[in-house]
């Protein structure tokens, strides 16, 4: 099986991020997925600008193994889709 890394970019107040965080949860219940959360302002507050420069207006993010995925949204089917081909 192959270990997958799932980072959800954030930021507070989002209510789109927060249902997008919960069913990746799920997700990483059921699939076995690493998930990371990364409010983009508390990186550039701790000196990370480039996620909320590149990321900051289309919250939340999903990016897969480090790579975009899907913003706004969780493309599930296209997200399980991408995990059972990569095994």
């Amino acid at each position: 099986m192959v270990d997958h890394a799932i980072e959800l970019l954030t930021r507070a107040g989002c209510s789109a991020c927060e249902q997008a965080a919960g069913r990746l949860a799920e997700l990483a219940g059921e699939l076995g997925f690493r998930l990371t959360v990364t409010d983009v302002d508390v990186a550039a507050a701790d000196g990370n600008s480039a996620l909320r420069a590149e990321y900051g207006d289309r919250l939340p993010v999903v990016l897969l193994d480090g790579a975009e995925h899907s913003y706004w949204e969780v493309d599930e089917p296209r997200l399980l889709a991408d995990l059972g081909s990569a095994e």
